[in-house]
């Protein structure tokens, strides 16, 4: 026989999403409610901008203020040289002016013709222009810094603003709303729940003596109980990669076509898998397994005597069920009155009524 994986589980969506608020403020309006769809990037709410609008403001005009000092007037625009920046032009035309001075008073002094008082004030004069040149070099600086951390801000102000306005984020179908037009919210209140359910995920659990059996891609036969009699085609997604040590179980994922939606998540479904694998096993009908208290029991007919033997149960075919211990090749065993039988009753096979059968 064929082996066949037969397991029970519950359907995912195969994407869920709580979509919270980034920004705080009133929420003006909810386009979205309970079942709607939606694509990718459809606005779902709109938060009030106006707080957002005025910062964005505020930080663009710190910005220009900044980008003035510099000699800039986009503000993408780099500081390629920093001494061709208006405030090191300046520091750097006075420094060169009593540089100037100085040395013409060196120069007379030399000659005799100037006091050494005048070189000494045209000394101080000319260090005190340096130092007043390195100054600004260093403001300059600090002020391309400041230009950096003004754009930073103002990026995040924009940021801001766009978050005013939520998105989806996937295309998928609204499972629940959370607020309402008129709400005040915070930075990460839930707005609303979205789930993708095409396609949706079948979890399963698959006892660990089937592992080497199950891969990835094998096709799974889905039944629910919503559409009796009509079977879903799904395909092994993921197995994981260890075993449940209380269950003696390992999880296993199939991936189910859903465009009509008609398969809800949280669904519980039947799935038959297929295996490469088959084995001579020992096959008997369903009818001949009695469950007596706690323990499945059939009865072997011998020379018209029965005797009750325990068996261990496998795996389910149609109207049989395999035997893993307590039956040998070739047994007879009582598919009638299993509940009047026992070891030692005596019985009488009717063969015509087999043979009807």
């Amino acid at each position: 026989m064929q082996r066949v994986v037969e397991a029970v589980g519950t359907m995912f969506p195969i994407d869920e999403a709580i979509i919270s608020a980034e920004v705080e403020g009133r929420v003006d309006q909810v386009l979205v409610d309970l079942g709607d769809k939606v694509a990718k990037g459809d606005v779902i709410v709109r938060i009030s901008d106006e707080e957002q609008r005025y910062l964005v403001a505020q930080n663009e005009a710190q910005l220009r203020q900044s980008l003035e000092r510099l000699g800039l007037k986009n503000e993408n625009d780099k500081v390629k040289d920093i001494k061709e920046t208006p405030e090191v032009r300046r520091a750097q035309a006075d420094l060169f002016d009593t540089q100037q001075h100085y040395t013409r008073i060196r120069s007379l002094v030399e000659q005799g013709i100037g006091s050494k008082s005048d070189l000494d004030q045209a000394q101080a004069k000319y260090d005190a222009g340096r130092a007043g040149y390195d100054a600004t070099l260093n403001q300059t600086r600090n002020l391309i810094q400041e230009v950096a951390r003004f754009r930073a801000i103002l990026d995040l102000q924009r940021k801001k603003l766009r978050d005013t306005t939520v998105r989806a984020p996937f295309p998928g179908s609204v499972k629940e709303r959370k607020v309402t037009a008129g709400q005040y919210v915070q930075a990460n209140t839930p707005l609303l729940t979205l789930v993708k359910t095409d396609p949706v995920r079948l979890r399963i659990e698959v006892a660990e003596r089937m592992a080497p059996w199950i891969r990835v891609g094998q096709r799974a036969d889905v039944r629910v109980e919503a559409f009796e009699g009509r079977v879903f085609q799904g395909r092994v997604w993921r197995i994981a990669p260890v075993v449940d040590e209380a269950k003696r179980t390992f999880i296993v994922e199939a991936l189910i076509e859903n465009p009509s939606g008609e398969l809800k998540p949280g669904s519980y479904a039947r799935a038959r898998l297929a295996t490469n694998k088959s084995e001579r096993i020992k096959l008997v009908p369903k009818l001949a397994v009695n469950y007596v208290f706690g323990s499945n029991k059939v009865y072997v007919v011998k020379n018209n005597v029965v005797e009750a033997r325990d068996v261990k149960l496998g795996d389910q075919y149609d109207e049989d069920v395999e035997i893993l211990e307590g039956l040998k090749e070739g047994e007879s065993l009582a598919t009638t009155e299993i509940n009047r039988l026992d070891s030692g009753v005596k019985v009488s096979v009717d063969t015509s009524r087999r043979a009807a059968t």
